[in-house]
């Protein structure tokens, strides 16, 4: 491998670094001068406004175009501006002389308010608009304005002297460092360790008495007296090892008569342990015939262990798809309990529609009636004041009954029609809560009417959430009805109590009934699917397990409960106001 100076190396390094950074200090420089000088000229050109916008504000006014032109030619005659553009009040170009760039793309044909700075455009071109305002009786009134361009070009030769004198200023002190940092290298690296060099090659290892290198210069740095130091010590230390080397040699001719005999006794040793060994070698040859006997009997178990583990596999894959085929009748009745759900409440609305609506049929057909006579009686000429009196109170008794009832009817529907489409989607949508609780009551009231049951709701009125409705829905109309069906069997008034609470972003609702309760053990399989207590009377047990995963998977929420023989049972859910999808 090529070997190189180390003063070379260490210079060469040095002077890299050095020229890195004065070059970039210089550009640094360079660039700074040019962001000065860029900027003294932005701050000439806005000088200008201060000069000439008085008279050619005036010209404008005046509608003196040719004045106008030649304080345009006086303004590019200025060395900082290198192009001119002047408009009038509705953005027309007056003039535009020299270089200029199309400023109509940035202001269209709007006048600027103030002064504003033009940033450098690909072409090197920079400027300055302001607008022109005539003052006169008191008012001002924008005339036009002007915008003045300058370049790189400018800018560049008003610092070209300045560039030069940094770019003059750095080689100069790089020559000067160079120069300095090889007469400092030979002087105190390259000729001392050239000189230790030579007294080093000069040495020889069998005449080493009394042998030491030196350093010939008074100035000899630190590090050079240091490895003198430490070759002389270097030599020393070989001296040493020499005197014990040759002790060492005569202590080994020593060794070597005492190892001969103990070859000697170790082979009258080996020849008697190696009959021992022939006799364990026939040992060991019976116990490998017993290891292969036991070997093949374990061949034989673990092909019989194989065959099991196939047939376990198959197995495990039967069950696997025994119990995938379980989970999507169970997914089945889940969508046959909810659509049996809405099957209820079409019976319920239905019927209870009836009322209203027939009480409207039998209201219209009296209404009919009277009229009838109304009429006969007026062709008659026999209708007196105190007839048509009498008509006109039962109409409008008529209409009060046809229209309370016809309201009754729509209020059902449009309920209905709230309730069912939230139970079959899963739309997120924003709902009042105390409005939709009632509204899911009255979808209920049907299975309630014939009872003195009571529902009391507590919720604040302005609560509104963002969620799945059909999930609230479903929810409380399963509570509701296990609540119906199961906690008051035998009872004649129960009471149902749901309280809503705002807890800043979650929603906290405690459902509570006076019902018969729960044991412990039918406690703890609530939430199970095909859990009921009324299997006989065709229950699914599917309510309260749809309950749980709309709480916890649908709403993303918690849902709790408690109970106890007789003492009813309490449900504790909570879930986020806004859910996302």
């Amino acid at each position: 491998m090529q070997q190189r100076s180390l003063s070379r190396t260490l210079l060469t390094k040095v002077l890299s670094v050095y020229f890195i950074l004065t070059f970039v200090v210089t550009l640094a420089q360079i660039g700074a001068e040019y962001l000065n000088t860029k900027r003294y000229i932005n701050s000439e050109l806005a000088t200008l406004q201060q000069t000439f916008s008085g008279s050619l504000t005036r010209a404008i006014w005046e509608l003196n175009t040719q004045q106008a032109l030649v304080i345009a030619d006086g303004l590019l005659a200025i060395p900082a501006v290198e192009g001119i553009i002047v408009r009038d009040d509705s953005g027309t170009v007056i003039t535009q002389l020299g270089r200029h760039v199309d400023i109509s793309q940035r202001h269209g044909s709007e006048l600027v308010r103030e002064g504003i700075q033009l940033a450098e455009q690909q072409s090197g071109l920079f400027g300055y608009t302001f607008p022109l305002i005539f003052e006169f009786s008191g008012r001002a009134t924008q005339v036009g304005d002007v915008t003045l361009f300058s370049s790189r070009a400018i800018v560049i030769d008003r610092i070209k002297i300045g560039i030069f004198f940094l770019i003059g200023n750095a080689m100069l002190k790089t020559t000067f460092l160079i120069i300095l940092f090889l007469l400092a290298f030979r002087r105190y690296l390259t000729e001392p360790m050239a000189e230790l060099t030579q007294q080093i090659e000069e040495l020889e290892l069998d005449h080493l008495d009394g042998a030491r290198i030196e350093t010939g210069r008074s100035e000899s740095s630190i590090e050079l007296s240091v490895m003198t130091t430490a070759f002389n010590r270097l030599i020393n230390r070989v001296q040493d090892y020499k005197s014990r080397l040759e002790s060492t040699q005569k202590e080994l001719v020593v060794s070597n008569e005492k190892l001969d005999q103990h070859n000697l006794v170790l082979e009258q040793e080996v020849a008697r342990k190696t009959s021992g060994l022939s006799q364990a070698m026939m040992d060991l040859q019976q116990q490998k015939q017993q290891l292969e006997v036991k070997q093949q009997s374990l061949k034989e178990e673990i092909e019989r262990r194989r065959h099991i583990e196939q047939a376990l596999r198959s197995k495990q894959t039967e069950l696997e798809n025994l119990v995938e085929d379980l989970k999507q009748t169970q997914d089945r009745l889940v969508q046959s309990e909810k659509m049996a759900a809405l099957g209820g409440l079409v019976a319920g609305i239905t019927h209870e529609v009836n009322t209203p609506v027939g009480i409207g049929v039998t209201a219209t057909s009296f209404l009919s009636e009277k009229i009838q006579h109304l009429q006969k009686a007026y062709q008659a000429k026999t209708l007196s004041p105190k007839n048509l009196e009498q008509f006109i109170a039962e109409a409008t008794e008529t209409a009060t009954l046809l229209e309370s009832n016809l309201n009754r009817a729509s209020d059902l529907i449009a309920s209905f029609k709230q309730i069912a489409v939230d139970q079959t989607s899963e739309a997120i949508r924003t709902i009042r809560l105390d409005a939709y609780l009632q509204e899911v009551i009255r979808s209920l009231h049907p299975h309630f009417k014939k009872t003195k049951h009571q529902v009391d709701v507590n919720c604040p009125a302005d609560l509104q959430l963002t969620c799945p409705a059909g999930a609230i829905s479903q929810i409380f109309t399963n509570l509701l009805m296990n609540s119906l069906i199961h906690g008051f069997e035998e009872m004649a008034e129960g009471q149902i109590r749901i309280t809503v609470l705002d807890d800043d972003d979650d929603i906290d609702i405690r459902y509570s009934d006076n019902g018969k309760g729960l044991t412990p053990e039918q406690l703890e399989k609530l939430f199970h699917p095909f859990f009921t207590t009324k299997r006989e009377a065709g229950g699914s047990g599917l309510g309260t397990h749809i309950t749980y995963n709309l709480v916890r998977q649908t709403l993303k929420g918690s849902i709790e409960v408690s109970s106890e023989p007789g003492k009813g049972l309490s449900y504790h859910i909570r879930f986020p106001k806004k859910q996302t999808a």
